[in-house]
């Protein structure tokens, strides 16, 4: 697993295996998560995407603790995948890296409890599936909006982007600092090192 720009996100690109058959590839290698990450991956729940070309899905992110961390990938088609630093009080704190994954490179993204994430459909049918380290809990849920100026996501200048009304009403990056409703890089350092130690 390669780490990328951001503390706590990491990008697996794994070698794919082609034959007159189709393909094969491991998406997801618990020893190598391990060795990246210093913790396995605690698997609650499991969620499948299904979105038509241009749809815009984040940023969204969860309280911490216990937070939600995500390991994605994209099964079918493909989408733009970026990783948000929401941490106030991160040295990368309003930071995001993207990454293209699709049903060609299966490459896959994970991102630690804290961070925010966000996809846009760059094609129709766009599958995307990912792992959750905690279930879904509305109350404990939130989001940025993904068009902030002030985060200024490079999303495709040529793809209208398709909201829904939640993520369309998202406040922006420094709203939602002021609510309140930004995790604490504090938090979320001492949430890894708790899986590091075993204790969370």
């Amino acid at each position: 697993m390669r780490s990328l720009g951001i503390e706590g996100a990491w990008a697996l690109e794994p070698k794919v295996f082609p034959d007159e058959r189709g393909s094969f590839h491991e998406w997801y290698r618990g020893a190598e998560f391990r060795e990246a990450t210093g913790y396995d991956l605690s698997l609650a729940q499991a969620n499948c995407s299904v979105s038509r070309w241009g749809v815009l899905r984040g940023v969204h992110f969860s309280d911490v603790p216990p937070g939600q961390a995500k390991y994605v990938t994209c099964l079918r088609g493909a989408v733009l995948d970026v990783v948000v630093d929401i941490r106030v009080g991160s040295p990368t704190f309003g930071r995001w890296e993207a990454m293209r994954l699709d049903d060609d490179s299966h490459h896959a993204l994970f991102l630690a409890e804290g961070l925010g994430h966000a996809f846009m459909a760059l094609t129709d049918e766009a599958t995307v599936v990912y792992l959750c380290s905690t279930g879904y809990a509305p109350e404990r849920e939130h989001g940025v909006h993904p068009l902030d100026p002030e985060l200024a996501i490079a999303w495709p200048e040529h793809i209208p982007p398709i909201l829904s009304p939640k993520d369309a009403e998202a406040p922006s990056l420094t709203q939602a600092r002021e609510a309140g409703l930004l995790p604490s890089y504090e938090a979320c350092t001492a949430q890894y090192n708790d899986l590091r130690s075993g204790r969370s």
